[in-house]
């Protein structure tokens, strides 16, 4: 008896099962814009005869819910796009759908609302991935992780800022050659008339991984949001508001008397996100002279959410950090075996850097799309960098150290003011917007022994016209406005955005020079510039997502206000137009774009804080190609790289001496730049990465093509486990196949001792050898 009832139950049960299946069936599919952006968090409001079912689309627009099998009425609707209503039969096919809506507004690359792996030739997005899931033993590798034809390196192996070099132009540390403007959280990282150099990155020093949530990168100077050292591009790297866990806690440890920690509390309160973090860091490295780079980050932040379309939030950022360093060395006397790779010739190389930033937002939006941001900031920096890269060249007796001080007093803000509107018919988007920078800089350049900034008082020296002493006070403004407007067409296949900028420097200095005589630095001046922007986006299929474009901006670079002062007549800012033209698929899996591009540059003049000399650099172009694709392989397994390629780079209508002339090429930047990644992610609790970056060898003199910068490829590998839902597992290889490589070289004459030979040479950074790293992540006190 009891077994008949048994067979009865479980025949009900299995008759209940299939009814039910047959009963509903799987709605699923993507939204994304007629140019084929993936647009997450999409609202989704699904009317059925007995109810509503609510879902959203995920971070790559991706929607799937079980629905019952009869006719719906569906609502896609969000803050940023224009509302679709579908309607589906019971007949009608639910899965692998794609619907396509509108953007009311655009996103902006200070607020991205796209966050997937949808490539296109202008802008490129990265996530939080990569940076909450890596062990980072150096904070530079955190600028690596940008790829996109950046190639990076160290000047002296720990607290410097990195050289930048991008699409055949050496930036120096960010801001000459059209500049890589770089930014967090909407405030310019680039600092203007520095100490060491214009548009001198080192602020990002402060910047914690952990901290990251995303990152825009625009290729070439296309918004009219951004005009000071944009004309390379901007980066925009946004960090969060709040943490997912109350608690979170790293620790890591690792090769090289390596050190690491990152704490952060950020509570639950309704309305309001905040948190607090403190991240402390040391490193020796791999140097003979050990680097003693110690580094102390704090930061913060609340944002009370009054409403869901207004909010007002406070942050801070702050931090320190000491070192030592190997500095340049010569690599003819690495090659004669006089001097180890991780050797050094002065072991007082090294810096002192305090900073700190506060700043304060406001956001406002309107049911009708209308958007109104508002952000303010103030800024204090110390900063002693003490360098030796020429050793006893032009002071035979005390050597030729130097102590370049930067202390800084900045503010700025900025405000814009988005509209969707219709014009005739069509979807528009009216953005305008202002921008204010001040510095307040005293800044010098000081002989130096042993770190004391005293050799210029040492006998023999103060008429000595080799040994250079500067000091100013700087004075510098920059004020902007812009308007952007774009519009679709064809129910969205076109899009064109055409825009305007005007950015207005003033130059105040007062200074001066003591080299073997007094030279006065006084004085006040301006420049202003226009910079017109126009792209369009044409998807002219329906069902196959293949989209063409066309960028053209012109970015401005100002220029140091001690060379501003003293040469007047000379360019006080400069000029890049740049054109794009390429074409991107972004399939379901696979994702591919192609550019070709065009660079021109006007003339430039530069101030060499270094020695105080001033450069003035002619007109010159770069041209090349572009390729990027990105490979969905398995659920969890994918792959992305990229290669960028120039073919030229050299200055129009200057040309060698000699009996058969050529023209002078750009110099010190590679001409290809490439990188791969193998992404592994959430499979059994493991997420993994092997990354590969390659850049060519690059020559060194511009005249001279026998004098070249080696090459190098380098592959870093990590991997994470979760072991319990609160704890993960942290482990990393830097440089896997422990490549012997320099980061930086550059070709100049240098004297390593009192009676040695001046000899013109090239002068290299070692990059690090093969390092391990292995942390524990704590995640507790889960907010959902």
């Amino acid at each position: 008896m009891r077994t008949k009832i048994f067979f009865v139950a479980a025949f009900s049960l299995l008759f209940a099962f299939n009814v039910c299946a047959q009963n509903t069936r799987t709605f699923s599919g993507t939204v994304v814009t007629q140019q084929f952006e993936l647009i997450p968090n999409v609202s989704i409001e699904i009317e059925t005869s007995q109810s509503k079912i609510i879902a959203t689309t995920d971070a790559e627009g991706m929607f799937s819910v079980q629905v019952p099998n009869e006719s719906l009425s569906v609502k896609f609707f969000g803050n940023s796009i224009l509302p679709v209503t579908r309607i589906f039969s019971v007949t009608d096919t639910l899965i692998r759908l794609q619907i396509k809506t509108t953007f009311v507004v655009r996103p902006v690359n200070e607020n991205v609302t796209i966050e997937a792996n949808v490539l296109s030739p202008e802008v490129e997005q990265r996530n939080d991935t990569i940076y909450k899931n890596t062990l980072f033993g150096r904070d530079d590798q955190l600028i690596q992780t940008l790829n996109a034809g950046i190639n990076a390196g160290q000047h002296e192996g720990g607290g410097k800022s990195l050289e930048i070099r991008r699409f055949g132009f050496n930036l120096d540390h960010g801001g000459v050659n059209g500049g890589l403007k770089i930014l967090v959280d909407n405030v310019q990282q680039n600092q203007a008339t520095q100490g060491h150099g214009q548009g001198y990155l080192g602020a990002l020093k402060t910047l914690s991984p952990e901290l990251v949530e995303g990152v825009s990168i625009i290729n070439g100077p296309f918004s009219a949001a951004y005009g000071d050292f944009s004309g390379l591009g901007v980066v925009q790297i946004r960090q969060r508001e709040t943490l997912p866990n109350q608690f979170t806690a790293r620790i890591q440890f690792g090769s090289f008397n390596s050190a690491r920690g990152f704490f952060a509390y950020s509570p639950k309160i309704k309305n309001v996100e905040a948190f607090l973090s403190y991240e402390p860091s040391y490193l020796d490295g791999p140097f003979i002279n050990k680097g003693r780079y110690r580094r102390d980050n704090f930061s913060g932040n609340i944002t009370w959410k009054r409403s869901e379309t207004e909010a007002i939030g406070f942050k801070f950022n702050a931090g320190r950090n000491n070192f030592f360093s190997s500095g340049q060395i010569p690599l003819d006397l690495v090659s004669a075996g006089q001097l180890d790779r991780f050797g050094f010739i002065d072991p007082e190389n090294g810096g002192k850097v305090q900073l700190g930033t506060a700043s304060t937002y406001y956001r406002k939006e309107w049911k009708s799309g209308a958007t109104f941001k508002a952000d303010a900031f103030v800024g204090r920096s110390l900063f002693d960098l003490f360098s030796n890269f020429t050793f006893f060249l032009l002071d035979p007796v005390y050597g030729d150290e130097i102590d370049q001080h930067d202390s800084r007093l900045q503010e700025g803000g900025n405000v814009q003011y988005l509209q969707p509107y219709k014009l005739f018919g069509r979807q528009s988007l009216l953005t305008v917007g202002g921008n204010l920078h001040f510095n307040q800089i005293n800044v010098g350049l000081y002989p130096s022994v042993a770190r004391n900034p005293t050799r210029k008082d040492l006998p023999g020296n103060f008429d000595n016209p080799n040994v250079l002493y500067t000091s100013a006070q700087a004075n510098i403004s920059n004020y902007a406005g812009y308007i952007q407007n774009g519009i679709d067409f064809f129910d969205g296949h076109l899009h064109v955005e055409a825009g305007l900028r005007w950015d207005y420097f003033g130059f105040d200095v007062d200074g001066f020079e003591q080299s073997d005589g007094l030279t006065v630095l006084k004085g006040k001046q301006g420049a202003a510039r226009f910079q017109p922007k126009l792209s369009a986006a044409l998807s002219p299929f329906e069902k196959f997502p293949m989209v063409f474009y066309g960028n053209y901006g012109r970015g401005v670079s100002s220029q140091d206000a001690r060379g501003v002062i003293r040469n007047p007549d000379a360019p006080k800012v400069s000029t890049t137009d740049f054109y794009q033209a390429g074409t991107a698929y972004n399939g379901r899996r696979f994702s591919a774009t192609f550019s070709t591009f065009l660079i021109d540059r006007s003339n430039e003049q530069v101030y060499i804080p270094d020695d105080g000399s001033i450069e003035f650099a002619g007109r010159s172009r770069s041209y090349g190609i572009e390729a990027k694709t990105s490979v969905q392989i398995r659920r969890y397994l994918s792959f992305n790289g990229g290669l960028t390629q120039v073919l030229r780079a050299f200055y129009p209508g200057e040309f060698s001496t000699g009996v058969l002339p050529r023209r002078i090429q750009i110099d010190s930047a590679p001409h290809t730049v490439a990188n791969g990644s193998l992404v592994l992610s959430e499979l059994r609790g493991f997420s993994s990465s092997l990354n590969w970056r390659h850049i060519s060898s690059y020559r060194l003199d511009g005249e001279n093509d026998a004098i070249r910068a080696a090459g190098h490829d380098v592959v870093d590998f990590s991997v994470a486990k979760r072991l319990r839902k609160w704890v993960d597992l942290n482990f990393s290889i830097d440089n896997l196949l422990d490549k012997r490589y320099f980061e930086t070289q550059n070709f100049f004459e240098s004297r390593t001792c009192p009676s040695c030979d001046v000899i013109e040479r090239i002068h290299a950074t070692p990059g690090y050898s093969r390092g391990f790293n292995v942390g524990l992540t704590f995640r507790l006190g889960a907010k959902e």
